[in-house]
């Protein structure tokens, strides 16, 4: 089962309360994982697919040690991807922390903050074939 998204840019929530990209913050046991997501793709954007990217972040969320990492990655691997996974959709940074994300053609993921002439780009003259999707929104809509 393929995971990713190709040429395609997520934009933020309707109901984002971020009027521009904010870094997640912490909690008192450590980072959130969207803090997590903020980290690997601030620092290495089009790094990490999202499957690459979802893992990583369980990894290091659930505080993985290394030892065990190399004598079972595997199973911790085929353990991860056995149940359904939420999308990038429902991330946090582009619901509430005002990130899009931008996947590029081999589906590498890279931040765009929402006040961004990049941002504006993508939505008013998106590259031909690029897909625009919104982010899940935090609440149901009332009708």
């Amino acid at each position: 089962m393929d995971w990713n998204y190709y040429d395609t840019f997520i934009r933020v929530a309707a109901d984002c309360p971020a009027e521009f990209g904010t870094v997640p913050p912490d909690k008192k046991e450590g980072k959130t994982k969207a803090g997590i997501e903020y980290e690997l793709l601030a620092s290495e954007p089009y790094r990490y697919t999202q499957e690459e990217l979802l893992y990583e972040v369980h990894i290091r969320h659930q505080k993985i040690a290394q030892e065990e990492m190399e004598t079972r990655a595997a199973d911790i691997r085929t353990e991860f991807f056995s149940k359904p996974k939420p999308c990038l959709r429902a991330s946090m940074l582009p619901k509430k922390f005002g990130w899009g994300l931008h996947f590029d053609h081999d589906g590498k993921i890279a931040l765009v903050p929402k006040e961004s002439e990049a941002y504006s780009q993508f939505l008013e003259q998106p590259p031909t074939g690029l897909k625009v999707l919104a982010a899940m929104r935090n609440r149901r809509s009332k009708s």
